[in-house]
């Protein structure tokens, strides 16, 4: 099994390559749980985040919106305390606001889905790189998404933080010309 040269040999981080990233999310609850863990992950690393996935959806109602706009101070104090997720206010206030603006861009624009999908002409992006060194951070896309998402609301949505989502969320399939996933691999891989 080839997989991209970032996934160690824990098998939680392979099972999330080889399940999850590249591979097209058109679930509002799902995109939404991905974008907070992202923004969580700012300045740490994506097996940290992925580590404390399961304590993130038990301590943020399975990233239920609707329940999430209706935290008070009490809920971010019992957060800020709960040692199973990254425990920084601002992160923690971020997915609060994100709950708001996703709420909004669900009404706006029928699902969030169509919103988030519209940055690429709702149509997966799929790149053939080489090597991870040729993945770029940020692109163009991810530039015009974090500008607008800042507009409509969203925190904790840099470039590179949407970048990084788009490419989780399928948006964008990264996987590198050598890894038994990228599609054009598939074909002759009966196990995948």
């Amino acid at each position: 099994m080839k997989r991209c040269s970032w996934v160690t040999d824990e098998p939680l981080y392979q099972s999330y390559h080889d399940e999850e990233w590249g591979r097209p999310l058109y679930d509002d609850r799902k995109l939404f749980e991905l974008l907070c863990l992202e923004g969580a992950q700012a300045g740490l690393s994506w097996w940290t985040i992925l580590q404390k996935r399961e304590n993130y959806r038990e301590a943020f109602d399975q990233f239920d919106a609707e329940k999430i706009v209706q935290y008070n101070e009490e809920k971010i104090a019992e957060l800020l305390a709960n040692k199973g997720i990254v425990r920084n206010r601002l992160k923690v206030r971020s997915v609060v606001k994100n709950a708001e603006a996703f709420l909004q861009m669900q009404q706006q624009h029928g699902s969030f889905a169509h919103y988030i999908w519209r940055f690429v002409d709702h149509e997966p992006i799929l790149n053939h790189w080489a090597t991870m060194a040729e993945v770029p951070t940020s692109t163009a896309r991810s530039d015009a998404m974090s500008k607008q998402m800042k507009k409509d609301g969203f925190t904790f949505i840099g470039t590179t933080i949407c970048y990084s989502f788009m490419q989780a969320a399928g948006l964008v399939n990264d996987h590198t010309l050598d890894c038994d996933y990228h599609p054009r691999n598939r074909q002759n891989t009966e196990h995948i």
